[in-house]
């Protein structure tokens, strides 16, 4: 390979919310979802050349941009995005917040498909709106929609958003276009307005395909708001940039409103520059990265079907977290991340933070070296199956 993922690029020491979170320094972090990889060297020249101007003021949005991150859609996923459609801001996170925001009232509700990521959750709470919950169906290691509860659910008239998150974090899943075409006709038909968010949607694993929910037709497209960001991708995350997608101009001037009421109407110009360097250069790289996560998926996988049967994980569709069924313990999920840091020094996330479906899971993170991965399965299995 033309870059060296099996680099162990030390983190500890740089204000790393990962590494630097633990109180021993012997804890091995394999939870919050950035990677341990350098980001993709034209990112890093950008940026290197950004910082020898030397001066950092407020930042303005250059016409580059929007064509960096259009045309890597139409290239990539066949997916015409307008100039237009596009509200930048500094994360998904605000993004989902200031949009619910724009679309709902307080009391109003939002449907989610747990376990799912938790920062649904205070999204909605923050907005005054309750959580109502189609649970996914876990079954043969792997998660399916229950059609017809999300069906009722959607009925309900105090629904007026439903947040798709596709890629599916923490189940793995990439939704197929039959499964999203079945979801967008549901909420089109109840009147629910469809909140995508595809941060994960360029990590996906061979034999995959990434259907942008919005691309599926034009009443899709109008019926629904996509959240984008490089920064999973192309490990990112801290440079703090990311897209609403929106093509009804009434829709996106509420958002918009929303943006700059929640004051995440700014980025800073590093996100700028690191977000054209990657949809412009870093094709190569990426691929070559999902290549490897692949390696370490398989590599998880047999060892796990070897050494832990009794812990069997998801199929891994994309994203780079492995949900890992851990109810052979019978302790809670959160007492179980309590005793893997104490005891095992492997930190990984409790599965009831993303729903009480999560409860008895937990997620890992395996976008690492894979010496690293190697060793947080060992600590696993040690802690497992001590005596």
């Amino acid at each position: 390979m033309k870059y060296n993922f099996d680099e162990q690029v030390p983190r500890r020491g740089t204000c790393s919310y990962k590494w630097d979170s633990a109180k021993n320094e012997d804890v091995l972090p394999m939870w919050v979802a950035d990677m341990d990889f350098r980001t993709a060297p034209a990112i890093v020249d950008a940026l290197r050349q950004r910082v020898e101007h030397g001066i950092f003021g407020y930042t303005r949005v250059p016409d580059s941009y929007y064509k960096a991150v259009t045309d890597w859609f139409v290239r990539r996923h066949g997916w015409a995005i307008g100039r237009e459609w596009i509200i930048y801001t500094s994360g998904v996170v605000p993004a989902l917040s200031a949009i619910i925001k724009a679309l709902t009232q307080p009391g109003d509700r939002v449907l989610v498909q747990t376990p799912v990521y938790n920062c649904f959750f205070s999204s909605i709470r923050n907005n005054g709106c309750e959580i109502v919950s189609s649970p996914l169906i876990y079954a043969n290691n792997s998660f399916f929609i229950d059609f017809d509860d999300l069906e009722r659910k959607t009925t309900d008239p105090k629904v007026k958003v439903m947040l798709l998150c596709n890629p599916h974090n923490p189940a793995g899943r990439v939704w197929t276009r039959e499964e999203l075409t079945r979801i967008g006709e549901i909420c089109i038909r109840n009147g629910v307005m469809v909140v995508a968010d595809e941060i994960h949607c360029e990590l996906i694993l061979p034999d995959y395909v990434y259907t942008p929910f919005a691309s599926i037709s034009d009443e899709f497209l109008i019926h629904s708001i996509t959240c984008l960001s490089p920064s999973k991708a192309f490990n990112i995350a801290g440079l703090q940039i990311a897209n609403i997608v929106c093509a009804d101009d009434v829709v996106r001037a509420k958002i918009d409103r929303a943006i700059n009421d929640n004051e995440v109407c700014d980025v800073n110009p590093f996100g700028v520059i690191a977000t054209q360097a990657a949809y412009n250069d870093s094709e190569e790289w990426l691929e070559q990265l999902l290549d490897y996560l692949n390696q370490n998926y398989l590599y998880m996988r047999d060892f796990c079907k070897t050494y832990l049967p009794g812990f069997p994980i998801t199929i891994l569709e994309g994203t780079y977290l492995v949900w890992m069924d851990c109810r052979k313990f019978r302790i809670s999920s959160e007492q179980l991340e309590h005793r893997l840091v104490n005891e095992a020094r492997l930190w990984l996330n409790a599965g009831r933070m993303y729903g009480a479906e999560g409860e008895g899971f937990m997620r890992w993170n395996i976008a690492c070296p894979r010496a690293v991965l190697i060793e947080g399965l060992e600590r696993f299995r040690n802690f497992a199956y001590k005596k």
